[in-house]
């Protein structure tokens, strides 16, 4: 899937994204240069607003961000090739327009759910649970991508939406931003990641069974206190600014640190306290033989910030 072509289906303009070694240097809006045929978007606009980090954004602005069939290919080109971009050390995602995603399109993908290929009920079972799977992957490749991803939600992040931040390492949103597990009401159960993912990112099965049951709207303030969002904006602008200054900061720090940290992170939330200090001992016992420990070391006996430190690519 991930190295098909994607056709625009809407006529929308493509976006450029460079070569690994060569991102596009443009902020969020729009403005840039050094465009590469080499990939193309037609749902994500991808850029490099800050050293080392990239942003990629949701730019459907005239759907709302809908989550059409070319989104879910393309999201998964775009994080395996973030993933090998060793110029990248922190990723930002966020949406263009008006809201962050109405979530799935519905007019668009009801073809592929609802219609499966097959001569009976088996095969057709059997390539719609390959689909969903397939589905799934968009969002799981952003926790397989090493790299640190800063999500940042502004008004509506509905239904897949959920799915995709849950799968985020750090969520941000403005005053105005709102969440609904949407799928309920359309007659299915979320089946891409939000029903796994999102217990263990609220730490409450009681509230997410509640917003899974009802659909019912989760406003920004209840989002932060629950610890969905780690911090509320006053607005987009002030938001983006502050997601970009914390993916700064990140990208600054020694990446064999802190894409460890990541592997780490995901290891233990899905294990044993045992396991994951069993895990993280094999891991260090190669990652502590790093030069990055002493550029460390050396910057703190001369008072130096970390941001002074040169540290090799990973």
């Amino acid at each position: 899937m991930a190295n098909r072509v994607v056709n625009s289906v809407l006529g929308q303009g493509t976006r450029m994204w460079s070569p690994v070694s060569r991102a596009v240097r443009a902020m969020s809006s729009g403005a840039g240069s050094g465009a590469s045929p080499s990939h193309t978007y037609e749902t994500l606009r991808v850029s490099q607003p800050r050293e080392s980090v990239i942003h990629v954004e949701l730019h459907r602005p005239e759907k709302r961000n809908a989550m059409n069939q070319a989104f879910w290919r393309e999201m998964v080109v775009c994080f395996d090739r973030i993933a090998e971009d060793s110029d990248c050390r922190a990723v930002v995602v966020s949406g263009a327009g008006k809201i962050f995603t109405a979530g799935i399109d519905l007019m668009d993908m009801a073809g592929d759910v609802l219609q499966p290929v097959g001569d009976d009920s088996a095969r057709r079972a059997w390539n719609l649970q390959r689909k969903i799977r397939e589905y799934q992957d968009t969002f799981s490749v952003i926790e397989r991508c090493s790299k640190p991803v800063l999500v940042a939600v502004h008004g509506a992040c509905v239904g897949g939406g959920v799915d995709l931040i849950s799968a985020c390492d750090i969520r941000f949103c403005s005053q105005d931003a709102w969440f609904q597990i949407k799928e309920v009401d359309i007659g299915l159960a979320a089946d891409v990641g939000t029903l796994q993912r999102l217990p263990k990112v609220i730490g409450s099965r009681s509230l997410v069974s509640e917003l899974a049951y009802t659909a019912r709207k989760l406003m920004s303030d209840e989002a932060k206190s629950c610890g969905l969002v780690s911090r509320v904006f006053p607005d987009k602008d002030s938001m983006m600014e502050g997601v970009l200054d914390m993916a700064s900061e990140i990208s600054s720090k020694s990446p064999v640190a802190v894409q460890g940290t990541k592997i780490n992170l995901l290891y233990s939330r899905d294990h044993s306290v045992r396991e994951g200090l069993e895990y993280i001992a094999t891991w260090n016992m190669s990652m502590l033989q790093t030069e990055d420990i002493m550029k460390s070391a050396q910057a703190a006996l001369e008072k130096k910030s970390p941001k002074e430190v040169l540290y090799s690519k990973l």
